[in-house]
């Protein structure tokens, strides 16, 4: 039984083991994958990666995902986001920085201080395209620096090198407050911005610069009117690049504590292209899945995509397998300490029937000595006493005494006899006592020349009866009909006696001349009889007319299979083999 229970256990495991690896089996392989998964850690420990798929552990709090650009691929990926469905909400960007830039010179053309305005994301508005993106006008005030003398405007993706995407600024104006308060221009975009940029170098005074100046553009955005526009439209990770005003002494002097209103129109879409690792914390128990794909400057996914499936199994009191493994331990325990207390009890109860067939035998033992050795020998005392008074030349005067010793030899043979059957094993049963009774109380009837009327239904052999039950119930039996011999005056005995449902049933009724109103109930024999009934537990009731007899009925409920003093367990063959063995180990 246990090896089954072991087995379905196994079973129920292996079902679940497979269920569990099936969940980690990557939902899609895609052919333009670029990306992926070199390694993941927990806790600063790298975990194994077995087919596009990891197992964190229960309860992870450090996560770490590092995913290398383009592994596979020979094209670099421009922007990268990630995202751990089954967890995130949205997408994670990197977030790169560009910046719009107002530098202070001095006179020598040193730079005493600046201003930045940084820009990262995308602006309110974004569509991913220039042309239907929407403008977002900036107003800036600020007051010049000590020492300062002029003034740069620089529109640069140097914050830091690694941003890439678009930013692009239209009609940048910077006006001077003055104490009329009409402003006074001093440095703006160009109005005429030709998109052959290229043959004008200069173009009207702004330049491009930078480690990769190309990426400084001009650009058409918005439909309805179209217009030009300064752009920085990075694509390198590694580099950047700049749109600044020519830098000349005599030009946008200004005086330090003067009041500047720096406006503008923008629009930009900025990631950082150096993304190479997501971090979480504390994941909880499921099944998710870490996409990362790359987008273009403008913010667009390009369809490039890698994956990686992410197991966190709940802890391992959690699943269903140390449950059925719990489950089929507790049920072997009970299953085994049911065994072990039947064993105990099949041993104990074969300890006692051992111990019972050893008292039976010694029981038997004794009643073969009295009935051989000491009940021979009083038979011979009896003859010997008997023939003595025959002979010629005996003592009249010991003839009395002969004679005395032979009647009481005869009630001593009588008396073992009575013992004999009494502790003999074999006579153990209601059928042995039925027979025994009425052959007693026969001979008991024949002295006084009383007639006895005997009826006695058929009683089972199958019913044991102890020793000490069957003595009792013999020896109030013989009382009630003494004291009938003695004081009823009557001529005739009747014994009724029956086992129905467990109930024995011994009836006594004589036609003698009753118990006198007047007298006492409670004669030494009456009282002996009620005595030894309830010594076994039985119950004696007298009923009793004057000049209509007496009535001295006996009741005893005995059980089917057991004595009340004697109770024995019925055993399989099987059981009864299984306890010898223990008991002859033990």
């Amino acid at each position: 039984m246990i090896k089954r229970i072991t087995f379905i256990a196994l079973a129920v495991w292996a079902g679940f083991a497979c269920e569990r690896l099936s969940a980690q089996t990557p939902i899609t392989n895609r052919s333009s994958e670029i990306f992926t998964v070199q390694s993941v850690y927990v806790n600063d420990k790298q975990m194994p990666l077995r087919r596009n798929s990891v197992n964190l552990g229960a309860y992870p709090e450090h996560i770490s995902f590092y995913f290398p650009r383009g592994t596979n691929s020979s094209q670099q990926p421009i922007r990268v986001r990630f995202k751990l469905e089954g967890y995130d909400t949205k997408w994670h960007d990197s977030r790169g920085d560009m910046t719009l830039t107002i530098r202070y010179f001095n006179r020598a053309g040193d730079q005493v201080s600046q201003n930045i305005f940084n820009v990262t994301g995308d602006s309110p508005g974004w569509t991913g395209s220039l042309q239907t993106s929407q403008l977002n006008h900036r107003r800036e005030t600020l007051v010049m620096p000590p020492k300062a003398a002029t003034l740069r405007a620089v529109i640069s993706s140097a914050g830091p090198a690694t941003a890439v995407g678009v930013y692009v600024v239209a009609n940048l104006t910077i006006s001077q407050i003055t104490t009329n308060s009409q402003p006074v221009l001093i440095l703006a975009t160009p109005s005429d911005l030709d998109l052959n940029e290229e043959t004008n170098p200069t173009l009207s005074g702004w330049i491009r610069d930078g480690l990769h100046k190309s990426m400084a553009k001009i650009v058409t955005v918005g439909e309805n009117p179209k217009h030009k526009a300064f752009a920085i439209l990075d694509d390198d990770p590694t580099s950047h690049a700049e749109w600044r005003n020519i830098f000349r002494n005599d030009e946008h002097v200004v005086t330090p504590g003067d009041r500047l209103v720096v406006e503008w129109d923008e629009m930009y879409s900025i990631g950082d292209g150096n993304v190479t690792a997501a971090h979480y914390d504390h994941l909880p128990e499921g099944n998710y899945q870490l996409h990362v794909a790359e987008d273009d400057i403008f913010g667009k996914p390009t369809g490039r995509e890698g994956f990686l499936n992410v197991v966190v199994p709940p802890p391992f009191w959690m699943t269903a397998w140390f449950g059925v493994i719990v489950t089929a331990s507790v049920f072997a325990i009970v299953l085994g300490s049911a065994r072990y207390r039947v064993w105990r009890r099949i041993r104990r109860e074969m300890l006692h029937l051992k111990n019972q067939e050893a008292l039976h035998r010694e029981r038997l033992r004794i009643a073969q000595d009295i009935h051989d050795d000491l009940g021979a020998r009083v038979t011979q005392i009896s003859l010997l006493s008997a023939m003595a008074p025959n002979r010629a030349s005996f003592p009249e005067q010991a003839r009395a005494d002969f004679d005395k010793i032979s009647r009481v030899s005869r009630e001593l043979i009588f008396a073992l006899y009575e013992t004999v059957w009494a502790v003999n094993p074999e006579k153990d049963n209601l059928e042995a006592l039925g027979s025994y009774l009425c052959q007693q109380l026969d001979e008991l009837c024949k002295l006084t020349h009383l007639r006895g009327r005997f009826y006695v239904l058929d009683l089972p052999s199958d019913v044991n009866i102890s020793s000490q039950v069957r003595h009792n119930i013999y020896m109030a039996a013989k009382e009630a009909v003494i004291n009938v011999m003695k004081h009823a005056g009557a001529s005739e005995v009747t014994v009724h006696m029956a086992f129905v449902n467990g109930l024995l049933t011994l009836s006594i009724h004589d036609d003698g001349c009753g118990i006198p109103a007047s007298g006492s109930r409670a004669g030494n024999g009456l009282v002996n009889i009620k005595r030894r009934l309830e010594d076994v537990g039985g119950n004696c009731v007298i009923e009793s007319r004057p000049g209509f007899g007496t009535t001295i009925r006996i009741e005893l409920v005995i059980s089917s299979f057991n004595s009340s003093n004697d109770k024995t367990i019925r055993l399989s063959p099987i059981q009864k083999i299984a306890a010898e063995k223990s008991v002859n180990k033990s």
